[in-house]
């Protein structure tokens, strides 16, 4: 049931990046809270104790859903897609709003690495997916919360 997880190569670094630190950092200095809350005695009312041992769970539960991500993604290198400028994922797309002439480019990304701020979409969102598949040159419609907003796609590259 374990499916393939998209990411590009720039998101899976930063995963690894994540997961290094919560097992060489973060793990230590949670086992390092344990054991200074047991040595104040009573564990049945021991506040520190309790919210170490939750960071704990937190910390563990983190490690294994980024293992798990990593361990069955498949990472894409948009720089060596050849597409034949098609929109895919982790291609980067220049676009036109029709509405009001406004420009935006966004990188289709996976969930994990998605963050709006940086203008990289999830190839999950409602923009990503009437992108896929076309072409420069192309019109498409993006069912926005607004509604329907028309966008001219200006460019397509692999970053």
């Amino acid at each position: 049931m374990n499916t393939s997880v998209p990411l590009t190569k720039y998101g899976a670094e930063l995963l690894k990046e994540e997961l290094h630190q919560l097992k060489t950092k973060e793990r230590r200095s949670v086992i390092d809270a344990i054991a200074e809350a047991r040595s104040h005695g009573d564990l049945s009312e021991n506040a520190e104790y309790d919210a170490a041992k939750e960071r704990q769970a937190f910390v563990e539960g983190r490690i294994a859903e980024l293992e798990g991500k990593l361990g069955a993604a498949q990472i894409i290198d948009p720089t060596t897609l050849d597409a034949e400028g098609r929109v895919v994922f982790a291609s980067t797309v220049d676009l036109e709003d029709l509405d009001n002439g406004a420009r935006v480019t966004y990188q289709i990304v996976g969930l994990d690495e998605a963050d709006l701020k940086l203008n990289k979409v999830s190839v999950t969102s409602p923009i990503a997916r009437a992108l896929i598949g076309k072409y420069a040159g192309d019109v498409v419609e993006v069912q926005a919360p607004s509604g329907p907003r028309e966008y001219e796609i200006l460019e397509v590259k692999y970053i």
